[in-house]
């Protein structure tokens, strides 16, 4: 079989289209999320923790100085934006949570088949009785 041809197969399986509108959606919804928490409840953060932005916080390390000269370059530990992008994970998780479970209320719930039912242990007692019965 052909490359392409395989790739072909592949690429138009159902599972590969729905996980492609899945991740398209799942985009867009992303930018909804998004907005909902730095647009609508961040605010209400802000106010509730007095304007504190924590994506200022940080610290910077330095070597020390050789022979009394200026300190040599170091890194700064930015540790401020990482608990900030805690808590916007952690307000988007939440939000999620909470559309899914409302998603979840509103869409008919599937009734699974039945499984079939077995015979009855009166069922089973007599055939081995009989089983018995012709040995």
């Amino acid at each position: 079989m052909g490359f392409i041809k395989e790739f072909k197969e592949f690429a138009m399986k159902g599972n590969v289209m729905d996980m492609a509108v899945g991740v398209i959606i799942g985009g867009a919804f992303g930018k909804i999320v998004t907005s909902l928490v730095d647009d609508v409840l961040m605010p209400f953060i802000g106010m509730l923790t007095g304007g504190i932005d924590l994506s200022g916080l940080e610290y910077k390390m330095m070597l020390p100085a050789v022979d009394g000269g200026e300190p040599i370059a170091g890194a700064t530990l930015k540790y401020g934006a990482f608990i900030q992008n805690i808590i916007d994970f952690l307000i988007i998780a939440f939000c999620i949570f909470l559309m899914v479970k409302a998603m979840n209320k509103l869409m008919p719930k599937k009734e699974e088949p039945a499984a079939p039912a077995g015979p009855t242990q009166e069922e089973l007692l007599t055939e081995i009785r009989d089983l018995l019965k012709k040995k």
